[in-house]
Protein backbone atom coordinates (compact mmCIF):
# COMPACT_ATOMS: atom_id res chain seq x y z
CA UNK A 1 0.00 0.00 0.00
CA UNK A 2 2.76 2.51 0.74
CA UNK A 3 4.96 1.83 -2.70
CA UNK A 4 1.31 2.18 -4.17
CA UNK A 5 0.81 5.72 -2.01
CA UNK A 6 3.79 6.68 -3.59
CA UNK A 7 3.71 5.31 -6.86
CA UNK A 8 0.19 7.44 -7.25
CA UNK A 9 2.09 10.66 -5.24
CA UNK A 10 4.83 10.97 -8.20
CA UNK A 11 2.32 10.47 -10.74
CA UNK A 12 0.50 13.26 -9.54
CA UNK A 13 3.41 15.37 -9.66
CA UNK A 14 4.39 14.41 -12.64
CA UNK A 15 1.05 15.53 -13.90
CA UNK A 16 1.49 18.66 -11.85
CA UNK A 17 4.68 19.46 -13.65
CA UNK A 18 3.85 18.95 -16.89
CA UNK A 19 0.40 21.20 -16.69
CA UNK A 20 2.80 24.01 -15.83
CA UNK A 21 5.13 23.59 -18.56
CA UNK A 22 2.20 23.32 -20.60
CA UNK A 23 1.14 27.23 -19.57
CA UNK A 24 4.47 28.64 -19.76
CA UNK A 25 4.78 27.22 -23.52
CA UNK A 26 1.35 28.76 -24.41
CA UNK A 27 1.82 32.25 -22.46
CA UNK A 28 5.19 32.60 -24.84
CA UNK A 29 3.64 31.71 -27.98
CA UNK A 30 0.01 32.94 -27.53
CA UNK A 31 -0.31 36.18 -26.70
CA UNK A 32 -4.20 36.50 -26.52
CA UNK A 33 -4.22 34.33 -23.96
CA UNK A 34 -5.00 36.10 -20.95
CA UNK A 35 -2.84 35.01 -17.78
CA UNK A 36 -2.43 35.91 -14.09
CA UNK A 37 1.13 37.07 -13.69
CA UNK A 38 3.29 37.23 -11.02
CA UNK A 39 3.22 40.43 -8.84
CA UNK A 40 6.87 41.20 -9.20
CA UNK A 41 7.48 43.65 -11.87
CA UNK A 42 10.30 46.25 -10.52
CA UNK A 43 12.96 48.53 -11.38
CA UNK A 44 16.36 47.43 -11.59
CA UNK A 45 18.15 50.56 -10.97
CA UNK A 46 19.39 50.86 -14.70
CA UNK A 47 18.41 53.17 -17.79
CA UNK A 48 15.60 53.94 -18.75
CA UNK A 49 15.03 56.43 -21.99
CA UNK A 50 13.96 59.80 -21.37
CA UNK A 51 13.57 63.15 -22.80
CA UNK A 52 13.03 63.28 -26.54
CA UNK A 53 13.28 59.81 -27.93
CA UNK A 54 14.52 60.26 -31.75
CA UNK A 55 12.76 57.25 -33.68
CA UNK A 56 13.62 56.25 -37.18
CA UNK A 57 12.31 53.46 -38.98
CA UNK A 58 13.87 50.95 -41.45
CA UNK A 59 11.15 49.46 -43.79
CA UNK A 60 12.74 45.66 -44.71
CA UNK A 61 10.91 44.71 -48.19
CA UNK A 62 7.50 45.67 -49.61
CA UNK A 63 5.09 48.07 -47.41
CA UNK A 64 2.34 50.38 -49.36
CA UNK A 65 2.20 54.22 -48.97
CA UNK A 66 -1.32 53.17 -46.87
CA UNK A 67 0.85 50.44 -44.86
CA UNK A 68 3.64 53.87 -44.04
CA UNK A 69 1.16 56.24 -43.46
CA UNK A 70 -0.55 54.01 -40.42
CA UNK A 71 2.93 53.39 -38.72
CA UNK A 72 4.14 57.02 -39.26
CA UNK A 73 0.38 58.34 -38.08
CA UNK A 74 0.96 55.80 -34.57
CA UNK A 75 4.71 57.03 -33.90
CA UNK A 76 3.12 61.13 -34.41
CA UNK A 77 0.55 60.24 -32.21
CA UNK A 78 2.57 59.30 -29.18
CA UNK A 79 3.89 62.50 -28.12
CA UNK A 80 1.03 64.83 -29.73
CA UNK A 81 -0.12 67.07 -27.31
CA UNK A 82 -3.29 66.07 -25.63
CA UNK A 83 -5.83 68.28 -27.09
CA UNK A 84 -5.08 66.99 -30.77
CA UNK A 85 -7.20 63.97 -30.28
CA UNK A 86 -10.06 62.96 -28.63
CA UNK A 87 -9.70 61.13 -25.16
CA UNK A 88 -9.21 58.07 -24.89
CA UNK A 89 -6.40 58.57 -26.58
CA UNK A 90 -2.67 56.94 -28.29
CA UNK A 91 -1.04 60.09 -26.53
CA UNK A 92 -3.16 59.06 -23.46
CA UNK A 93 -1.62 55.86 -23.57
CA UNK A 94 2.62 56.83 -23.91
CA UNK A 95 1.77 59.49 -20.86
CA UNK A 96 0.61 56.29 -18.62
CA UNK A 97 4.21 55.40 -19.30
CA UNK A 98 5.85 58.58 -17.95
CA UNK A 99 3.69 58.17 -15.09
CA UNK A 100 4.18 54.55 -14.40
CA UNK A 101 7.49 54.18 -14.79
CA UNK A 102 9.88 56.63 -15.95
CA UNK A 103 8.87 58.87 -13.39
CA UNK A 104 9.74 56.62 -10.98
CA UNK A 105 13.11 55.90 -12.80
CA UNK A 106 13.61 59.52 -12.61
CA UNK A 107 12.98 59.81 -8.61
CA UNK A 108 15.71 57.11 -8.08
CA UNK A 109 17.81 59.70 -10.41
CA UNK A 110 20.78 57.19 -11.40
CA UNK A 111 22.53 55.31 -14.32
CA UNK A 112 21.24 58.07 -16.61
CA UNK A 113 17.17 57.55 -15.69
CA UNK A 114 17.31 61.01 -13.27
CA UNK A 115 15.89 63.33 -16.05
CA UNK A 116 12.72 64.85 -14.99
CA UNK A 117 11.80 65.77 -18.38
CA UNK A 118 8.91 63.50 -19.83
CA UNK A 119 9.97 60.94 -22.83
CA UNK A 120 8.87 62.01 -25.92
CA UNK A 121 8.93 60.76 -29.30
CA UNK A 122 10.27 62.47 -32.41
CA UNK A 123 10.04 60.80 -35.36
CA UNK A 124 13.45 61.36 -36.82
CA UNK A 125 13.81 59.47 -40.36
CA UNK A 126 13.06 57.09 -42.33
CA UNK A 127 15.08 54.22 -44.79
CA UNK A 128 13.55 51.86 -47.12
CA UNK A 129 15.42 48.30 -47.76
CA UNK A 130 12.53 47.22 -50.37
CA UNK A 131 15.05 44.74 -51.83
CA UNK A 132 15.74 42.91 -48.72
CA UNK A 133 19.75 43.65 -48.46
CA UNK A 134 20.35 40.47 -46.14
CA UNK A 135 17.50 38.20 -48.04
CA UNK A 136 14.62 37.39 -46.64
CA UNK A 137 14.99 35.00 -44.22
CA UNK A 138 16.99 36.58 -41.26
CA UNK A 139 18.21 36.05 -37.60
CA UNK A 140 18.31 37.52 -34.53
CA UNK A 141 21.66 38.27 -34.70
CA UNK A 142 21.48 40.47 -38.34
CA UNK A 143 18.65 42.87 -36.60
CA UNK A 144 21.25 45.09 -34.94
CA UNK A 145 22.96 45.83 -38.12
CA UNK A 146 20.01 46.54 -39.82
CA UNK A 147 18.60 48.77 -37.28
CA UNK A 148 22.21 50.55 -37.61
CA UNK A 149 21.63 51.39 -41.36
CA UNK A 150 18.71 53.58 -40.17
CA UNK A 151 21.14 55.96 -37.94
CA UNK A 152 19.69 55.80 -35.41
CA UNK A 153 20.54 59.27 -33.10
CA UNK A 154 21.87 58.35 -29.35
CA UNK A 155 19.42 57.97 -26.82
CA UNK A 156 17.27 57.15 -29.57
CA UNK A 157 15.07 53.97 -31.20
CA UNK A 158 15.17 52.50 -34.31
CA UNK A 159 11.74 50.37 -35.45
CA UNK A 160 13.13 47.89 -38.11
CA UNK A 161 9.38 46.54 -39.65
CA UNK A 162 9.63 43.45 -41.91
CA UNK A 163 7.02 42.76 -44.64
CA UNK A 164 4.52 40.06 -44.50
CA UNK A 165 6.74 37.59 -46.81
CA UNK A 166 9.93 38.12 -44.67
CA UNK A 167 10.72 35.27 -42.33
CA UNK A 168 12.54 36.48 -39.26
CA UNK A 169 14.10 33.65 -36.30
CA UNK A 170 11.40 32.70 -34.30
CA UNK A 171 8.54 34.65 -35.47
CA UNK A 172 5.11 33.48 -35.30
CA UNK A 173 6.72 30.28 -32.92
CA UNK A 174 8.04 32.29 -30.07
CA UNK A 175 7.52 35.62 -30.86
CA UNK A 176 5.40 38.67 -32.84
CA UNK A 177 8.31 41.33 -32.47
CA UNK A 178 11.12 42.09 -29.43
CA UNK A 179 13.29 44.89 -28.83
CA UNK A 180 17.04 45.24 -27.96
CA UNK A 181 20.51 46.97 -28.21
CA UNK A 182 22.18 48.73 -31.55
CA UNK A 183 24.74 50.23 -29.24
CA UNK A 184 24.94 50.40 -25.79
CA UNK A 185 27.66 53.18 -25.29
CA UNK A 186 25.49 55.65 -27.57
CA UNK A 187 22.69 54.65 -25.30
CA UNK A 188 20.61 53.37 -28.77
CA UNK A 189 17.77 50.40 -28.88
CA UNK A 190 15.63 48.62 -31.59
CA UNK A 191 12.86 47.33 -31.76
CA UNK A 192 11.82 44.88 -34.42
CA UNK A 193 8.17 43.58 -35.76
CA UNK A 194 6.99 41.57 -38.74
CA UNK A 195 4.13 42.50 -40.72
CA UNK A 196 2.14 38.66 -40.13
CA UNK A 197 -0.48 39.20 -42.20
CA UNK A 198 0.08 35.75 -44.40
CA UNK A 199 2.26 33.91 -42.03
CA UNK A 200 0.74 33.94 -38.70
CA UNK A 201 -2.52 36.75 -38.22
CA UNK A 202 -4.09 34.33 -35.71
CA UNK A 203 -1.24 34.79 -33.19
CA UNK A 204 0.45 37.72 -34.06
CA UNK A 205 -2.67 40.08 -35.53
CA UNK A 206 -5.57 39.04 -33.02
CA UNK A 207 -7.99 39.90 -31.97
CA UNK A 208 -8.23 40.67 -35.91
CA UNK A 209 -8.29 37.41 -37.00
CA UNK A 210 -9.35 34.38 -35.74
CA UNK A 211 -6.76 32.85 -33.10
CA UNK A 212 -4.61 29.78 -33.89
CA UNK A 213 -5.28 28.39 -31.12
CA UNK A 214 -7.28 28.37 -27.62
CA UNK A 215 -11.04 29.67 -27.29
CA UNK A 216 -12.52 30.78 -30.31
CA UNK A 217 -14.77 34.06 -30.91
CA UNK A 218 -15.21 36.08 -34.20
CA UNK A 219 -12.45 38.63 -34.94
CA UNK A 220 -12.90 41.97 -34.61
CA UNK A 221 -12.92 44.52 -37.55
CA UNK A 222 -9.19 46.16 -37.50
CA UNK A 223 -9.17 49.70 -37.10
CA UNK A 224 -7.29 50.67 -39.79
CA UNK A 225 -8.31 48.42 -42.43
CA UNK A 226 -5.31 46.72 -42.62
CA UNK A 227 -5.08 43.12 -40.54
CA UNK A 228 -1.80 42.53 -40.55
CA UNK A 229 -0.17 46.43 -40.18
CA UNK A 230 -3.34 46.70 -37.13
CA UNK A 231 -1.68 43.66 -35.93
CA UNK A 232 2.19 45.13 -36.14
CA UNK A 233 0.73 48.43 -34.53
CA UNK A 234 0.24 46.42 -31.37
CA UNK A 235 3.15 44.82 -31.39
CA UNK A 236 5.06 47.95 -31.93
CA UNK A 237 3.56 49.36 -29.00
CA UNK A 238 4.50 46.38 -26.35
CA UNK A 239 7.80 46.35 -27.82
CA UNK A 240 8.20 50.47 -27.58
CA UNK A 241 7.12 50.31 -24.13
CA UNK A 242 9.79 47.07 -23.00
CA UNK A 243 12.29 49.70 -25.01
CA UNK A 244 11.71 52.64 -23.48
CA UNK A 245 11.29 51.08 -19.60
CA UNK A 246 14.11 48.33 -20.06
CA UNK A 247 16.37 49.60 -22.86
CA UNK A 248 19.48 47.45 -21.74
CA UNK A 249 17.82 44.48 -19.15
CA UNK A 250 18.01 46.63 -16.11
CA UNK A 251 15.32 48.50 -16.00
CA UNK A 252 11.48 47.75 -15.32
CA UNK A 253 10.82 43.85 -15.75
CA UNK A 254 9.75 41.30 -13.71
CA UNK A 255 11.01 37.89 -14.00
CA UNK A 256 14.37 36.03 -15.66
CA UNK A 257 16.34 39.10 -17.28
CA UNK A 258 16.69 37.11 -20.60
CA UNK A 259 12.67 36.21 -20.37
CA UNK A 260 11.51 39.27 -19.17
CA UNK A 261 8.05 40.38 -18.54
CA UNK A 262 7.97 43.86 -18.91
CA UNK A 263 5.58 47.11 -18.93
CA UNK A 264 3.17 45.77 -21.54
CA UNK A 265 3.74 42.03 -22.37
CA UNK A 266 3.02 41.42 -18.67
CA UNK A 267 -0.82 41.79 -20.01
CA UNK A 268 -0.55 39.42 -22.90
CA UNK A 269 -4.56 40.23 -24.16
CA UNK A 270 -5.63 42.70 -22.08
CA UNK A 271 -6.94 45.92 -24.19
CA UNK A 272 -10.10 46.81 -22.22
CA UNK A 273 -12.06 45.95 -19.08
CA UNK A 274 -13.54 42.48 -18.73
CA UNK A 275 -10.59 41.04 -21.09
CA UNK A 276 -10.58 37.22 -20.19
CA UNK A 277 -8.89 34.21 -22.85
CA UNK A 278 -10.59 34.83 -26.18
CA UNK A 279 -11.94 38.11 -25.75
CA UNK A 280 -9.98 41.65 -25.61
CA UNK A 281 -12.29 43.26 -23.18
CA UNK A 282 -14.76 45.91 -23.54
CA UNK A 283 -13.80 47.95 -26.67
CA UNK A 284 -14.76 51.65 -28.19
CA UNK A 285 -16.59 50.66 -31.54
CA UNK A 286 -16.48 52.94 -34.58
CA UNK A 287 -20.65 53.38 -36.00
CA UNK A 288 -19.67 54.17 -39.78
CA UNK A 289 -16.92 50.64 -40.16
CA UNK A 290 -17.97 48.20 -37.01
CA UNK A 291 -14.01 48.44 -36.23
CA UNK A 292 -13.26 48.14 -32.59
CA UNK A 293 -10.39 50.22 -30.75
CA UNK A 294 -9.69 51.94 -27.72
CA UNK A 295 -7.47 54.94 -28.45
CA UNK A 296 -7.63 57.98 -31.13
CA UNK A 297 -4.62 59.04 -32.58
CA UNK A 298 -3.68 61.79 -35.23
CA UNK A 299 -4.96 62.30 -38.46
CA UNK A 300 -8.43 60.65 -37.34
CA UNK A 301 -6.67 57.47 -36.67
CA UNK A 302 -7.91 54.91 -34.53
CA UNK A 303 -5.92 52.33 -33.32
CA UNK A 304 -5.91 49.45 -30.70
CA UNK A 305 -3.18 49.80 -27.63
CA UNK A 306 -2.48 46.85 -25.05
CA UNK A 307 -3.39 47.44 -21.57
CA UNK A 308 0.04 48.63 -19.08
CA UNK A 309 1.23 46.85 -15.85
CA UNK A 310 0.84 49.58 -13.12
CA UNK A 311 3.63 48.36 -10.61
CA UNK A 312 1.71 49.93 -7.71
CA UNK A 313 -1.16 48.29 -8.00
CA UNK A 314 -0.27 45.01 -9.39
CA UNK A 315 -2.97 45.30 -12.20
CA UNK A 316 -3.14 46.09 -16.22
CA UNK A 317 -4.04 49.29 -16.63
CA UNK A 318 -6.18 49.86 -19.83
CA UNK A 319 -7.53 52.78 -21.86
CA UNK A 320 -11.26 51.74 -21.78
Amino acid sequence: MAKRNLLLLALMALASSMAAASVTSSTRKLMFLVQPQPNQLTYHNGAVLHGDIPISVLWYGSFTAAQKAIVSDFLLSLSAAPPASPAPSVSQWWSSINQLYLSKAAAVGKNGAGSTKAARVVLSGQVSDEACSLGKSLKLSQLPALAAKARPANGGITLVLTAQDVGVEGFCMSRCGQHGTVDAKSGTAYVWAGNPATQCAGQCAWPFHQPASGPQAPPLVAPNGDVGIDGLIINVASMVAGAVTNPFGDGFYQGEREAPLEAATACPGVYGKGAYPGNAGQLLVDGATGASYNAHGAHGRKYLLPALFDPATSACSTLV
